[in-house]
């Protein structure tokens, strides 16, 4: 070993070499963290961002879709839908400004080749000015047949009046398969747009039934199905829509349709087209967007250095000469920022657990709150039975037998003790009114009635009010409408009926009311429909009225639906269903969860 070499290990010397290598790897070693560091949470960012997007892409679709099966209720509530009813439908949804990717929303009316002719002649004979005379095409003779008879906006689709696009085979497949199945769909062929020709437009549609017919097995949804409700939308607007709310605007987005046949995938939609493709220098992630059966495949690609701010790209150069200078320093430094960093993490987790927690308490506070509620109106329900079949059973014979006495002592004065015979009859004729009052009560705490069925006390509760307010009151009921249902769902039912009768003489200013009693598919349903002024929504929520309110958590503490819906041109719609046979929790399981 030569001398120098003695000196550079000699302990009396400093090991000045030695501290530079170890500087040197700490910088770098900090360098390479720190780079993958910054890499890894911009990825997560972009990772983050791009399932936003996705998520707002299935929002929007999901948007549209909702609209659709509006659109598909306003035909299936029945009535004749006109063109003019269809157009201030679909004008009234302002879709300029609500839905904007939305390029159209048709009605496409099905029939068989037997029964063109007569369908043909039909919208020939529809005779405005909103729509083109009517000509079906393309020409040709087809079992079936799929015919555009309205849509809306009608500007630039005048040439699509008339369209038959079941034509189409691919359309055709798509569109009779939802008419078998009775489900929402879409072929996944791209439509012409009116707005923006160079977009790329799809289209979704649901089955319109008649809602007299069963619609349970395929032949009877055929034989049942009058047309389908579908929409247009541009691909283009709808996914821009969602992409502009990426903080980061270099982000290419490729959308393509991994349901079609073909290698590549048809594109959709590319917000940078003519861009080279992604490479090292990019983050990459593919993410499904799902479409009615179909799977589109999202591509997001960003350049890094988009996603990097000017500290985070000067961060590592900074680690590595401070690393350099005094590595033990930045190595605290890491540590502490690393640390605080996993602290922020698990106090954010913390805190989302108790959110979590607490929106679980929430929630069996509510349960708790609507089964208090069912248990009180079924001791308030009993305790009115109670009190009604008391009042009946000793009140009401008190009275009868003091009336018996009354009469008695009446008849035996009538010839030798005028003046106690007039005192008598004055005796009696209160209590005959007593016992018109006692009836009277009793009949507003149960009526029983109800002990003969809902049927029956419907009957009796609208001659009442007939008689009381002299409003004209229809009943309609079917012949099975009470049958199966129990004393619980009976009651409810007729509380219903007294609120919402009680309602229409106290504010609807009403001449006609229409009652309808139905049992049909396990569900009993009453509908309760005036030709009144209809509900103010102010007035709906008003504080201190809980008469609607009521209502609604009647009905649904028996597990059914109810809607009440107050019309543009007047009158106000009560409808309730509630499924036959279901039983509410008893007040002994409200104990046992406390």
């Amino acid at each position: 070993m030569t001398r120098v070499q003695l000196s550079l290990l000699s302990p009396t010397k400093p090991l000045w070499w030695l501290g530079v290598v170890l500087s040197l790897g700490v910088g770098a070693g900090l360098y390479t963290v720190t780079t993958r560091s910054v890499d890894s949470e911009a990825h997560a960012r972009f990772l983050n961002q791009a399932r936003n997007t996705q998520f707002n892409i299935n929002t929007s679709i999901k948007a549209y879709t909702d609209v659709l099966r509006a659109a598909a209720s306003y035909f299936q509530a029945g009535g004749e839908v006109t063109r003019e009813t269809f157009h201030r439908y679909v004008r009234g949804l302002d879709l300029e400004h609500n839905y904007p990717a939305i390029d159209n929303i048709n009605f496409a009316e099905y029939y068989t080749d037997a029964m063109r002719p007569a369908a043909e002649a039909r919208q020939a004979a529809i005779s405005d000015n909103l729509y083109p005379a009517f000509q079906r095409h393309p020409a040709g003779v087809r079992g079936e047949y799929a015919v555009l008879t309205l849509i809306e906006p009608l500007d630039g689709f005048n040439d699509r009046y008339g369209l038959d696009i079941a034509s189409r085979p691919g359309v055709a497949e798509a569109l009779f398969a939802s008419r078998d199945q009775g489900t929402m769909s879409s072929s996944g062929q791209p439509i012409p747009l009116r707005s923006t020709p160079s977009h790329i437009g799809m289209a979704i549609r649901i089955p319109i039934y008649r809602n007299d017919m069963p619609v349970r097995t395929i032949a009877e949804r055929r034989a049942a199905c009058v047309g389908s409700v579908g929409l247009g939308f541009s691909v283009q607007r709808l996914v821009n829509a969602a992409l502009g709310e990426m903080p980061v605007r270099a982000v290419r987005l490729t959308l393509r349709d991994s349901n079609a046949i073909g290698n590549p995938a048809p594109l959709l939609f590319d917000s940078q087209p003519g861009m080279p493709g992604a490479d090292g220098a990019h983050f990459i992630t593919e993410l499904p967007v799902q479409f009615h059966g179909r799977t589109w495949q999202a591509q997001f690609s960003v350049p890094k250095q988009a996603l990097y701010s000017s500290f985070d790209q000067f961060l590592p150069a900074l680690a590595g000469s401070m690393g350099f200078g005094a590595s033990v320093l930045i190595y605290a430094l890491f540590v502490t920022l690393a640390s605080s960093r996993r602290r922020a993490l698990k106090m954010a987790r913390a805190m989302t657990r108790e959110l979590r927690d607490s929106q679980a308490r929430l929630q069996l506070s509510h349960h708790r709150l609507r089964r208090l509620a069912a248990h009180a109106d079924h001791i308030k329900e009993e305790e009115r039975k109670r009190i009604a079949r008391e009042i009946h059973d000793d009140l009401g014979q008190n009275l009868l037998a003091l009336r018996i006495e009354a009469d008695i002592l009446a008849t035996r004065t009538a010839k030798t003790h005028p003046r106690l015979h007039a005192r008598a009859r004055a005796t009696l004729h209160q209590i005959d009114n007593t016992i018109r009052s006692v009836r009277h009560i009793i009949n507003d705490l149960r009526p029983n009635v109800l002990d003969l069925g809902l049927s029956a006390a419907v009957e009796w509760q609208i001659a009442q009010f007939r008689q009381r307010s002299g409003i004209k009151c229809e009943f309609v009921e079917d012949a099975v409408a009470d049958h199966g249902v129990d004393d619980h769902c009976a009651t409810a039912f007729f509380r219903v009926l007294q609120e919402s009768l009680s309602n229409i003489h106290q504010h609807a200013g009403a001449s006609v009311v229409r009652v309808e009693l139905h049992q049909a598919h396990g569900m009993l349903r009453m509908t309760i429909s005036d030709n009144g002024i209809g509900i103010n929504t102010a007035c709906r929520h008003k504080a201190g009225s809980f008469g609607l309110v009521g209502i609604e958590e009647r009905i649904s503490l028996l597990g059914g639906n109810c809607s009440i819906s107050s019309h543009t041109h007047g009158g106000t719609t009560v409808s309730i269903s509630v499924p036959v046979g279901y039983r509410v929790a008893p007040s002994s399981d409200l104990r046992l969860s406390a």
